[in-house]
């Protein structure tokens, strides 16, 4: 059996190759769409927006996006926001494109789960590196910018935060160390607030454990940064560096 650091590398090259000879090119209908519904990319200066579309385009070229249920066609809209998703969350490496999920999974609306049981609106599957989603929840999440609800930005926070620990591809620890530790000592601070039913800037369901708390952090932190800053500005402060930007330069108070 071939070494599993020769399989992960052959695994490399195919993807870089496939990068430098067959990148998905955007269209302008597809750079419309980004200009019209995807609000960061929008408000981005021409030298990043250049950057945003360059990484998107690695994205749509390295990942499958696979319809399921009534889903028969994934169309270029839904991969174009789905992806941009994962470019917006991962902005600040340059080269970050959350690897080791190579699927996603768009599901027409909540779908059952016969892993776990129960119905879900998404899910990540590090083992099968699935990152699912249901689309009309995931348009839910869009429609109101401000409201630190977003399934898309949810799930790809609990693929970046796994991403970070998956430790047989090039794309682990990109988390600072010193600052993921600080953050997570914040973290728990804000999780027992949550607990013990203190009114604080994150939804509920950010007290469930750290995984969760992230990913909610992770949608107050790009849809109510100007609150979240208000409320905790450690806290932020300390996201900031982790995700290495800062969503206040392009949300409006």
């Amino acid at each position: 059996m071939m070494p599993l650091y020769r399989m992960n590398s052959l695994a490399s090259l195919i993807e870089e190759l496939r990068i430098l000879f067959s990148k998905v090119r955007l269209t302008e209908f597809e750079i419309q769409v980004l200009e019209q519904k995807f609000p960061y990319y929008a408000r981005l200066s021409e030298k990043h927006k250049k950057e945003f579309r360059e990484k998107l385009q690695v994205i749509l070229t390295t990942k499958s996006f696979i319809g399921r249920s009534e889903i028969r066609v994934v169309t270029p809209e839904m991969k174009i926001l789905i992806g941009a998703t994962i470019v917006m969350v991962t902005f600040g490496w340059h080269d970050l494109r959350l690897r080791h999920f190579d699927k996603i999974l768009i599901y027409p609306d909540t779908y059952y789960s016969t892993i776990s049981k129960n119905y879900h609106r998404g899910e990540v599957n590090p083992r099968h590196g699935i990152i699912a989603m249901s689309w009309n929840c995931f348009l839910n999440g869009m429609e109101n910018e401000k409201d630190g609800v977003n399934l898309g930005i949810h799930e790809v926070a609990h693929a970046l935060k796994l991403e970070n620990q998956i430790y047989y591809n090039d794309e682990c620890e990109f988390f600072n160390p010193e600052v993921y530790d600080a953050f997570q000592e914040i973290a728990s601070v804000e999780i027992r607030k949550i607990k013990s039913g203190e009114l604080t800037v994150f939804r509920i369901n950010a007290g469930i454990d750290d995984d969760e708390f992230f990913a909610v952090a992770l949608e107050t932190f790009f849809e109510k940064p100007h609150e979240f800053f208000e409320y905790n500005p450690v806290l932020y402060g300390t996201l900031v560096r982790l995700m290495r930007q800062d969503p206040r330069v392009w949300v409006k108070n």
